[in-house]
């Protein structure tokens, strides 16, 4: 399995507050990393972010749909797995493309163990793209960080849950958007990111930056920083890449 984790995979705009498809963003290679190893005529499958969320789900179906064939990327058929359908991830062994959606990391984490999903991909050899959610939920160990009001000041909310052990990096997407971001009356960042960076490294991604996972090597690619022990240091630039 060869496994794209993004920050954001973008394939939509919003125009006259209607979310409509848009090509898959070039930055830093993303698109042609994509199409480098995109079979022809490809099956696809979407594991949802906010499986009981059907409105949105359909939406990102119809963007993503739309998407691959603004971006030449060839489908034969893709598929949204939600609770609404849940028994399709039985089809995953003929599935070409795998790609887990955003959404809220706890939800989707215990959508993807209802179903198995980490079980099933031991077995499987096709492209997984993620971002988001997707993407942090790929962790070995995830670091589940609280983004929705309470979450930061409930003494019973679980920011580490097992995930997917596809790589071994923490991720923080969407960097540049939520920096100056508050929750409860905290900085999500300074007070509760570098907080929860005691003893681990968090990599924290802008939008356009992402990591390739390929026979258990990571490659970085884009600008990204490197938050631990409460110290924020910038790891990788824009059209560079790293080894991590």
């Amino acid at each position: 399995m060869k496994a794209i984790l993004t920050s954001s995979l973008g394939g939509q705009v919003i125009i006259d507050g209607k979310r409509l498809p848009a090509k898959l963003p070039e930055t830093n290679g993303l698109l042609k990393c994509i199409k480098d190893v995109w079979k022809k005529d490809s099956k696809v499958m979407i594991i949802s972010g906010s499986p009981e969320y059907f409105d949105k789900n359909d939406s990102v179906l119809f963007c993503l749909k739309g998407a691959f064939s603004l971006s030449e990327l060839g489908t034969s058929e893709v598929l949204m797995c939600d609770e609404r359908n849940k028994e399709i991830i039985e089809r995953l062994p003929e599935i070409d493309v795998l790609i887990l959606a955003g959404g809220h990391v706890p939800t989707q984490n215990s959508f993807m163990k209802t179903i198995g999903l980490k079980e099933r991909l031991q077995s499987w050899d096709g492209l997984l793209i993620a971002w988001s959610a997707g993407s942090m939920n790929c962790a070995e160990m995830v670091y589940a960080g609280p983004e929705l009001p309470g979450e930061a000041i409930d003494p019973n909310y679980q920011r580490w849950i097992s995930g997917l052990g596809i790589t071994k990096t923490n991720i923080f997407p969407h960097f540049e958007a939520l920096k100056d971001e508050m929750l409860d009356g905290m900085r999500l960042i300074e007070d509760i990111t570098y907080s929860d960076s005691m003893g681990h490294e968090i990599i924290a991604l802008n939008n356009g930056s992402y990591i390739v996972v390929d026979n258990g090597v990571e490659i970085l690619y884009g600008e990204a920083y490197s938050i631990k022990d409460e110290v924020l240091k910038q790891i990788c630039i824009d059209e560079k890449y790293i080894h991590i």
